[in-house]
């Protein structure tokens, strides 16, 4: 009997979890375990798989851990457009309601907790217990008149320049150096580590991460943040590389009506990686709080 030389792919395709948003986007995600759902979203550019740590000590200790590929992302439609917050925070909505979870918790990392601060601000609480948001973009990455400690413009344009130029060496130096903190006089880099962050980034489309770096860039969530009423644990390290710590998670925690600011001396941006034991306590003991 002759098979389809794209039988398995097929099979494959039709095991997958997606959900398919009102504009035609699949949207990947994984949804392990029973119990009050804890939502992940991850960073730039990377996919579900970046929370692996999280999702494996949540689910065994009786949560329901769900997380998705952002457009553009991982295994999600890699569409043309729409690689903006109100599309990021859109999916999301899309991904809860289709689930219909309630007294949900969200946790974000980096570009995924604006997309949870969005989210939050965008579509209500309702569904909603508390938020964790760890190394994240919010208020504002951009240098503007109103937020001076930003970074310039110039360093936004450069990265998107070395994505053009060469993305598979630019994922590449990305998480051997600042990203983890490899960098650092007396670190100890792990290649597996690298690779898995460049294999996640070179599974996402480069038209999304290149447009993507606007939207974490660009996106003022000073308003958003203060909309949210629910608790919200800012976790941050105070040696981040990427997301500079005092313009970002103390200015956060002000804004929020119900914020709690949890500095970690010393750790990475990757820090719910390269410090996941820390991490996940602490996440747990906010989330039984």
């Amino acid at each position: 009997m002759d098979v389809p030389a794209d039988a398995n792919n097929t099979n494959e395709r039709l095991d997958m979890s997606t959900i398919t948003t009102k504009e035609g986007v699949e949207i990947f995600y994984k949804d392990w375990g029973k119990g009050q759902p804890i939502v992940f979203s991850h960073g730039w550019p990377l996919s579900a798989d970046d929370w692996d740590a999280q999702m494996l000590f949540f689910v065994q200790r009786g949560y329901r851990v769900i997380a998705h590929d952002r457009r553009g992302h991982g295994r999600s439609t890699q569409v043309s457009d729409g690689h903006d917050m109100d599309h990021y925070a859109d999916d999301l909505a899309a991904l809860t309601e289709h689930l219909d979870l309630r007294n949900a918790v969200h946790v974000g990392h980096s570009t995924g907790g604006g997309e949870v601060v969005h989210y939050l601000a965008r579509h209500g609480e309702s569904r909603v217990a508390k938020a964790a948001i760890l190394s994240a973009v919010p208020p504002l990455m951009l240098k503007t008149a109103n937020n001076p400690g930003g970074l310039p413009k110039e360093v936004f344009d450069g990265l998107q320049a070395q994505l053009a130029a060469s993305r598979t060496q630019f994922y590449f130096d990305l998480p051997s150096g600042p990203f983890y903190g490899y960098n650092r006089p007396g670190a100890k880099p792990s290649q597996p580590v690298i690779m898995n962050w460049w294999r996640q980034g070179m599974m996402g489309g480069a038209k999304a991460h290149y447009d993507g770096i606007v939207a974490f860039s660009q996106t003022d969530f000073t308003e958003d943040l203060k909309k949210i009423t629910v608790p919200v644990l800012v976790m941050h390290g105070d040696d981040d590389q990427i997301v500079p710590y005092a313009d970002s998670g103390p200015l956060s925690a002000k804004l929020l009506k119900n914020g709690t600011l949890k500095t970690y001396k010393g750790f990475p941006h990757g820090m719910p990686t390269t410090n996941a034991d820390v991490i996940n306590a602490d996440l747990l003991a906010f989330f039984k709080g």
